[in-house]
């Protein structure tokens, strides 16, 4: 069954199950942090994270577990460091359940090389 359509930023976080909200609160920040000059939109109804109009990350929200999704193309550089570290990755993003602390290092360094990928190629998705 497809997500409800979200109608803003306020409304997509104003509709996370209780079981998302404390690892999508922090994902938000993380980004924020990590990524100072990007503007948080919602595109393809979900959170993305937005520089010079180009999506650099996406948040996704599922009933289990939440995800960080990237380019794919630049993901598969990182799919061994996210496996060695115990997590699932798929194309383009890392599988994070919320019965599961967070990866913060793991999810900053990400992050970080997203941002100087972006930096050093004008990548897009």
């Amino acid at each position: 069954m497809p997500s409800p359509k979200r109608a803003d930023l306020a409304d997509y976080y104003a509709q996370l199950p209780d079981a998302a909200v404390e690892h999508l609160a922090t994902l938000r920040e993380l980004c924020a942090k990590g990524l100072p000059k990007a503007e948080e939109v919602l595109q393809w109804n979900n959170p993305a994270f937005v520089q010079d109009g180009t999506r650099l990350l996406m948040l996704q929200s599922y009933k289990q577990h939440c995800s960080l999704r990237f380019p794919t193309r630049f993901f598969a550089t990182q799919i061994e460091a996210v496996e060695e570290a115990g997590y699932e990755a798929g194309e383009g993003f890392i599988k994070l359940p919320y019965d599961t602390k967070l990866p913060v290092p793991l999810l900053k360094r990400l992050i970080k090389a997203r941002l100087e990928e972006f930096k050093a190629t004008g990548a897009g998705w």
